[in-house]
C-alpha cells in the first residue's frame, strides 16, 4: 500500500526534488504550492492564506492517511534589521512561519487518529549561526527549528515524529535569485560570487537540492523512526568551522 505524503512548496528547488524522490520510492504525493508543477498531485495553494491551506489538507485527509508532511515553501530576503521594512518582515514570516504553522495544524489530527506520522519542517543552517544581511529570513528559519522541537515534545505521545532539516548553501533557484539580487545591488560579477560561495565550504562546493532529498526521505522513513526533536543540519561542514 502507498504512502501519503504532502509537501508545500514542491514545485522548484529542494521541494521539486523532494517530489520526485518521493515519488520514485513508491509515496502518493501532493504538492501544495502556487506554481503549476507535473510531478505529484498539484494543488493551488498559498501557504499564506490559512483558509485555503486547512480547506486542502481537510480535503485530503478525509480520503487518505497523511504519513508523512513536509513543510519547504519559503522565501529569502536580505537585509539588516535597518533595511528590512515592516511589509518585508511580515511578508518573509507568512511565508515561512504562518505557512509551516497552518499546514502542520492541519495535517495534526489526521495523524493523531492514525497514531503515526513524520513532520519535517525545512529549516536552515541560520537556525544554528547568524549570516551577514539576513535579520528575517534567520529569524524565520529559528522559529521553524523550534516549531519541529516543540510539535516533536508535545506529538510524541501519538507517535508522531517531528524534526527540521537545516541544509546550508544549496545550489537551487533560490540561490541563484539572491546571488542576481546581491550583484544587481553591488556589481559584482555572478561568476566571481558563485565561486567565492563554493570557496567558504569545506567540502569545496554547494550542495544539491537531491542531497537534501534524501536527507527528508531518511527522516520521514522508518529507518528514523527513533529521531524527533532534531536539528538535522546538512551543510558540507560550514557550521562546524
Amino acid at each position: 500500500m502507498k504512502k501519503n505524503c504532502i509537501v508545500t512548496g514542491g514545485s522548484s528547488g529542494i521541494g521539486l526534488s523532494i517530489v520526485k524522490l518521493f515519488l520514485d520510492n513508491h509515496y502518493r504525493v501532493f504538492n501544495l504550492d502556487i506554481t503549476l508543477s507535473e510531478f505529484g498531485e498539484f494543488r493551488a495553494c498559498d501557504v499564506t492564506n490559512e483558509k485555503q491551506v486547512t480547506d486542502i489538507i481537510k480535503e485530503i485527509s478525509a480520503e487518505y492517511v497523511i504519513d508523512v508532511f513536509i513543510s519547504n515553501a519559503g522565501v529569502h530576503f536580505s537585509g539588516t534589521i535597518e533595511d528590512t521594512s515592516a511589509d518585508e518582515f511580515e511578508r518573509v514570516f507568512n511565508i515561512n512561519v504562518k505557512g509551516a504553522y497552518s499546514a502542520i495544524k492541519a495535517v495534526l489530527p489526521n495523524m493523531k487518529s492514525n497514531n503515526n506520522g513524520a513532520i519535517i519542517l525545512m529549516s536552515s543552517d541560520q537556525a544554528l549561526i547568524a549570516k551577514h544581511n539576513s535579520f528575517a529570513y534567520n529569524l524565520s528559519k529559528t522559529a521553524l527549528a523550534s516549531m519541529a522541537k516543540t510539535t516533536a515534545l508535545d506529538y510524541a505521545q501519538f507517535n508522531i515524529r517531528a524534526n527540521a532539516v537545516c541544509p546550508g548553501t544549496i545550489e537551487t533557484p533560490l540561490y541563484h535569485q539572491a546571488i542576481d539580487n546581491y550583484c544587481q545591488r553591488s556589481g559584482a560579477d555572478k561568476d566571481n560570487i558563485h565561486a567565492e560561495e563554493a570557496a567558504l565550504q569545506p567540502l569545496g562546493r554547494l550542495g544539491q537540492p537531491e542531497e537534501v532529498a534524501e536527507l527528508v526521505l531518511f527522516l520521514a522513513s522508518d529507518k528514523a523512526k527513533f529521531i524527533t526533536g532534531s536539528l538535522q543540519v546538512i551543510d558540507g561542514g560550514y557550521t562546524a568551522q
